[in-house]
């Protein structure tokens, strides 16, 4: 039989179109918010106007007696059970579906509507009344760790401060090793929060059976999670909720958690026995959704003489808003990413998430590697500078390469760094053009690394980190069942590309469900942590190895063969490898193998746990990225004028889709980098439309120029590893250290203002 690990199959490597592409671009595509039921009622939030009272009282009765109203609920007519980070940290879960005593931002959900249309659910909301008594508020890290600080979760006795929890890592001695240092680099940096700007705002609908169980229509890149989340906020089990994913318009880990809207439409649906649908508006999404953190970070980093790393201290605050969310993990994950590219043989690492005033952050891609890195590779190119070593010269003395070791971590699988900064520094022509810099040109670099799926080996679960079914039929087709959500980024195409290729069928030959709580192998928790390709494409070869073994039997029988040894599967056949013409089809195949199990179905279930694979992923992605820019001096506009970027993602299964990943990683780089910034004021989020939000436009993009490193992750399915996330983490630093090229100004503040370029320079 073949070996899955091995790239013998043309269609490993091809750029194959995506199978939703023509869905999409027609209009036929079914999203959450398109769904309407028989019956449907309408629902609507009412959000908080303040952002810390306590809530004395709420008068719903005007909104109940508006005609067309049909449910109305607040806090306490929930069972009141509080939900977050899923059962990873779940001591952190301290969010209500509904605040029921106390609003802790402005947007905080406190009553839900349900009505025949949406523009009386809209008129019944206006008539409710909320009576709060009004605490002090605190908008930002300092004033929230501040002496007297009001204590926003002060229900939680266990809690003496704003910090609702820290994380440390402590890999060797560190006041001696920079005591050992020749050279210290100390630094203070400031991120900022960031929306996720998907183009599909939240949406839901809620339907109820006869017998009180619920299915969920929802915008979600975690159909598991919600399910077992919403289970337990409406106290029944989990087996009476289903989740569907419709197609999703993007999510970047806006969309991994339970929300309110999916509570209230779920607990109204049971109360009034209606589909309940709910749809935000952007203004809402930009209000009330989850964001990257924000974080006040502190980075000492020693060197030796040569440019040799000695060691790293490392201190984050993140502000996580309101809510615990997913910053227990961001916390972690910060730390971790700030350990990751090069050999730190001694680091101390102390992470903080800070409750503040504001809308809860969350998940958002690179999940802790864009802040943390931002600052690690700002250094770098400081450090370079002052020790008089090219910036690039020094990440590769330092660079991590296979075999290196994370302590407590993992040990690196695989890993093409240094041919990635080998390559960029030759594609770009990088030392001869910084030394021959137009005025007002610079030309930067920033690197990366990143997980190959989230495995947090200290969490222990019932079920595998990723599971799917195949099953093969008598007409040569196979149908894939999986709980990984496509949410924009072409996993169903690669997912089936992946079957086919070891099944030795077309692509167009294969029928895939995916995420259907209902119909699809629990244990795949989802889409984050760049772990679709990875995990799950490994429980499709492990299914996909199982429905061979059966059919190379009974070629094996036909033809008097070795099982081991002798059968291919390829062009849509199973035959002998010595003698192709003694085969059949693999419907052929499939045909004999069901008379002679009496019409079974041809059917195997295949997971994936790497759990000796380190402590957060099985395999780790790296690159280089240089970019190019040229700012005005009269007004400060930084213009981006080339993006290059070496990358080692192991094996490329689908070019195509590589690409558009790294495309969409450098569009929201740039944006994150440039222009896209919350405006806030008393903890109110003024900017709510994409008029006053700035989001980077195709004429924003630069030149992009890509470099393929040849890597083979052995952790892989066919030797990949991931791409989805990685890309996003370089651009900030690169353009950060361009536009230093270029003016002299060097950003700790992000994003890069026209205003903070010409302050620099004493010109406003």
């Amino acid at each position: 039989m073949n070996d899955t690990k091995t790239n013998n199959n043309s269609l490993i490597g091809q750029s194959i179109p995506r199978i939703d592409s023509p869905s999409k671009v027609t209009g036929k595509a079914q999203y959450a918010g398109d769904i309407i039921l028989p019956g449907t009622l309408y629902g609507k939030l009412l959000l908080s106007t303040v952002a810390h009272a306590k809530i004395k009282n709420i008068d719903i009765s005007a909104a109940l007696a508006l005609p067309g109203v049909k449910d109305v609920i607040v806090g306490k007519d929930t069972p009141c059970i509080k939900f977050g980070n899923w059962r990873l940290f779940p001591n952190t879960q301290d969010e209500l579906p509904l605040a029921v005593d106390k609003v802790r931002f402005i947007g905080d959900e406190i009553a839900a509507v349900a009505a025949i249309t949406p523009e009386i659910a809209e008129a019944a909301i206006a008539l409710i009344k909320v009576e709060y008594e009004l605490l002090p508020a605190v908008f930002n890290i300092d004033d929230s760790l501040a002496p007297g600080a009001p204590l926003i979760h002060d229900e939680n006795k266990e809690l003496t401060s704003n910090i609702s929890l820290d994380r440390k890592i402590d890999v060797g001695d560190i006041e001696q090793a920079f005591k050992d240092a020749d050279y210290i680099r100390e630094d203070s940096f400031l991120v900022h929060p960031h929306s996720h700007a998907y183009m599909e705002p939240c949406a839901t609908i809620a339907e109820t059976d006869a017998e009180g169980r619920v299915t969920i229509y929802t915008s979600t890149q975690t159909p598991y999670i919600v399910q077992c989340l919403l289970a337990s906020t409406l106290g029944i089990p989990e087996n009476h909720v289903r989740v569907v994913k419709p197609a999703i318009g993007g999510g970047f880990g806006g969309k991994m958690e339970l929300r309110t809207w999916e509570f209230c439409a779920a607990f109204m649906s049971r109360r009034t026995g209606r589909p309940v649908r709910f749809v935000l508006t952007r203004q809402e999404e930009l209000e009330i959704g989850r964001r990257r953190h924000g974080m006040k970070i502190k980075s000492k980093v020693g060197f030796k003489k040569d440019g040799t790393i000695v060691a790293k201290d490392f201190e984050a605050y993140l502000d996580g808003g309101a809510y615990n969310s997913m910053g227990p993990t961001a916390t972690f994950l910060c730390g971790n990413f700030g350990a990751m590219l090069y050999r730190y043989p001694v680091y101390r690492y102390r992470g903080y998430h800070v409750y503040t005033n504001l809308p809860p952050s969350g998940a958002m891609r690179g999940f802790g590697a864009p802040q943390a890195m931002f600052i690690s590779e700002t250094q770098m190119n400081m450090a370079a500078i002052d020790l008089g070593i090219d910036a690039i010269d020094l990440r590769i003395k330092n660079a991590m390469v296979t075999g290196d070791k994370i302590e407590g971590v993992t040990t690196i699988s695989s890993a093409g760094f240094v041919e990635s900064l080998e390559k960029i520094a030759s594609a770009t022509q990088w030392k001869e053009k910084k030394k021959n810099l137009p005025p007002n040109k610079g030309i930067g670099i920033g690197c990366y690394s990143f997980i190959s799926g989230g495995v947090f080996n200290w969490f222990n679960t019932q079920y595998h980190f990723s599971a799917c079914e195949v099953r093969a039929y008598d007409d040569g087709t196979a149908h894939l069942f999986t709980m990984s959500c496509d949410i924009g980024q072409g996993s169903d195409t690669v997912l089936r590309q992946i079957l086919a290729a070891d099944l030795g069928i077309l692509p167009n030959m294969i029928r895939l469900t995916a995420g259907d709580t209902a119909m699809t192998p629990k244990g795949d928790l989802g889409t984050w942590g760049s772990r679709v390709t990875l995990m799950n494409g490994n429980a499709i070869l492990d299914a996909s190895k199982k429905i061979k073994n059966e059919l190379a039997k009974i070629v094996s029988v036909k033809f008097n063969l070795n099982v081991i040894h002798d059968v291919a599967f390829a062009d849509g056949r199973v035959f002998a490898k010595a003698n192709p013409k003694y085969g059949m089809t693999f419907g052929e195949a499939v045909t004999m193998w069901v008379k002679m199990n009496r019409g079974e179905e041809l059917t195997a279930r295949g997971v994936y746990t790497p759990r000796d694979k380190g402590l957060t992923t099985p395999a780790y992605s790296f690159g280089a990225q240089v970019a190019e820019v040229d700012v005005d001096p009269e007004t400060g506009v930084v213009t981006v004028e080339k993006i290059s970027t070496a990358h080692d993602c192991g094996t490329v299964i689908n070019p195509l889709s590589v690409e558009g990943q790294l495309e969409g990683a450098i569009q929201m780089g740039l944006g994150y980098t440039l222009c896209e910034q919350f405006a806030i004021k008393d903890g109110k989020t003024l900017n709510t439309t994409f008029l006053d939000y700035k989001v980077p436009a195709a004429e924003d993009m630069p030149q992009i120029v890509s470099y393929k490193i040849d890597t083979y992750e052995k952790e892989g399915p066919f030797g990949a590893k991931e791409v989805g996330e990685g890309l996003v983490i370089p651009t900030a630093p690169a353009i950060a250290d361009a536009v230093f090229q270029a003016t002299g100004y060097r950003c700790k503040d992000l994003p890069i203002t026209p205003e903070k370029i010409l302050k620099s320079q004493g010109k406003i």
